[in-house]
């Protein structure tokens, strides 16, 4: 006897019916799984990640070569200024050096006249002569300091103070008749000019 259902189906289609799942399966995903941050699907290395980080590392060296470069730059104006403080210094120093010779030196001018007139009345003979002779010596050799002024020489204004003036026909330039105070002189520097009498063509 053929058994049916209440709806009057055979028994094979209902057990057809009963293994047919409810839903279709899902199909198979056949694409490969995420990898790693940094690779793509073959397995190689984010080639842009490494790019940026190159550019991020060339961008540092850039910085630090520029840093460099202000540090040399600025060791090399602290430099200079050290140098230009030396030098301004040492012409400081020598300008102060010779300021103090010559404030000696215009001390002792007045000694060194009366020195002068004594030796040309024959007074400064023994041990004072050879005193005011090393002291005159002294001032020559460590200071350059010199004696000017003979009767005879060619008047120049840059050397002598004409104190008086007489006319000759004997000469033919203006010309030192005779000393009244002598001059002295270091080296080019005239420290004081002589004074004399001079004497010019009529």
């Amino acid at each position: 006897m053929t058994n049916e259902n209440f709806g009057g189906q055979p028994d094979e289609q209902m057990n057809d019916v009963a293994q047919a799942p409810d839903q279709a399966a899902p199909e198979q995903d056949t694409t490969q799984p995420a990898t790693d941050a940094g690779e793509d699907a073959t397995g190689q290395t984010d080639v842009v990640g490494e790019l940026s980080e190159l550019d991020q590392a060339l961008l540092r060296v850039a910085e630090l070569e520029e840093e460099l470069a202000r540090r040399k730059a600025d060791l090399y104006n602290l430099g200079q200024e050290y140098n230009g403080y030396v030098k301004r210094s040492k012409a400081e120093a020598r300008v102060q050096y010779e300021a103090g010779i010559t404030k000696v030196i215009d001390t002792l001018l007045s000694v060194l006249d009366d020195a002068a007139l004594a030796r040309q009345h024959g007074d400064l003979t023994g041990p004072a002569g050879a005193v005011v002779d090393k002291l005159e010596q002294t001032l020559q050799t460590n200071f350059g300091l010199e004696r000017y002024g003979e009767p005879g020489d060619e008047f120049d204004p840059e050397h002598h103070e004409a104190l008086m003036n007489t006319t000759s026909a004997d000469v033919e330039v203006q010309q030192v008749a005779h000393i009244i105070q002598p001059g002295y002189k270091q080296g080019e520097k005239v420290v004081r000019p002589a004074r004399v009498g001079v004497v010019s063509p009529e």
